[in-house]
């Protein structure tokens, strides 16, 4: 029996690179059964910016009686009284803690450097909470909330994925010298990890030296899991994709006990909307995770080995990793190779 994905197609970019995905996806042969529906600003804004959320009623059916969805890139509207971001409404919801981003480089693109190490961000609280108290038209306050029972299932899930690929450190990005008891309760859940787990070392960093360390000596982190709260993490994994090459590279998966959501992790792009440039890979090998999540994992694999082949070969790359393909042009490319290696 196939299982079940909702696609969210989104907005801006996202049409273009979640067909590219869904194409790669159909050349494999893949037997998921596919539902698309709707959510983010462009239809909010079509049925007259009426409802309360980004995702129709009907669509948060859909995703409920499916075994995983896919979110294509989403516009968030910055504006007070404008819905939440699909992206957070849906962790929230489906309690989906852990946001994972894998960080590596390709050869062709940073030949003299290679990096290997995976970004965990707390996905259903922090900043991204959204409560804020306006005190009056010159002072508003947001709130940090940090809950240790959310940290701790967060934190967790790292250590299976620290076991499951024999990764022996973990490294918590903080700021516990200022923000002493909300970091102070995800640090002490660090410690506790750790003593459950004894194969894992376990390593400090105040989020503003992490932002230099990344940038003068990535390697370090090499063979570790990164791991931090949500605004902290969200900026750090954006740091990290510029240095692998383009954030057009860094694909996602938002886990939970029972469910997960799968994106790239850039956003909607409006301004490259519809001119068939802009990279699919993110999207593509997001995809390609789901489909070893849904119990496909040759096809993964063959997506991820022909994305790597196509990208290190260069000549059907697009224009922010150095070449002049269209989008359609590279996504033919790896659906083409992904279907040879599955023929092998």
């Amino acid at each position: 029996m196939s299982k079940k994905t909702a696609i969210i197609k989104g907005d801006g970019i996202g049409p273009e690179v979640v067909d590219s995905m869904l194409h790669v996806l159909k050349e494999c042969n893949s037997q998921m059964e596919i539902i698309n529906c709707e959510a983010g600003s462009e239809q909010w804004e079509k049925n007259g910016c009426k409802d309360e959320s980004y995702i129709p009623d009907v669509t948060m059916e859909t995703l409920k009686e499916s075994d995983a969805c896919f979110k294509g890139p989403t516009t968030t509207i910055p504006k007070p009284g404008a819905p939440r971001s699909v992206a957070v409404t849906l962790r929230q919801k489906f309690e989906l803690f852990s946001n994972v981003r894998p960080i590596r480089t390709y050869q062709r693109l940073t030949p003299d450097r290679s990096l290997d190490f995976v970004c965990f961000r707390e996905a259903t609280e922090g900043l991204y909470s959204g409560i804020e108290v306006e005190i009056s038209d010159d002072d508003a306050i947001a709130i940090r909330q940090i809950t240790r029972g959310n940290c701790r299932r967060f934190i967790s899930s790292a250590a299976d994925w620290a076991k499951k690929y024999d990764i022996k450190k973990m490294v918590a990005i903080t700021k516990r010298n200022i923000l002493k008891k909300t970091d102070g309760i995800f640090w002490s859940e660090m410690e506790n990890c750790v003593k459950e787990n004894p194969g894992i070392a376990l390593e400090e960093i105040y989020i503003d030296n992490m932002a230099q360390q990344l940038v003068v000596n990535p390697e370090q982190f090499n063979n570790s899991i990164l791991l931090s709260t949500n605004l902290f993490m969200d900026i750090i994994s954006e740091l990290a994709s510029g240095i692998v090459g383009s954030i057009g590279l860094i694909y996602s998966a938002n886990m939970g006990n029972s469910y997960a959501m799968f994106e790239a992790a850039h956003g909607s792009a409006p301004s490259f909307k519809g001119q068939n440039k802009v990279n699919p890979t993110a999207t593509v090998l997001a995809g390609a995770w789901m489909a070893e999540y849904l119990g496909e994992p040759d096809i993964k694999n063959a997506i991820f080995s022909a994305t790597e082949d196509v990208i290190n070969d260069g000549s059907a790359i697009t224009f922010d990793i150095g070449g002049n393909a269209s989008t359609s042009q590279m996504t033919d490319a790896i659906a083409s190779l992904a279907k040879e290696k599955l023929r092998k």
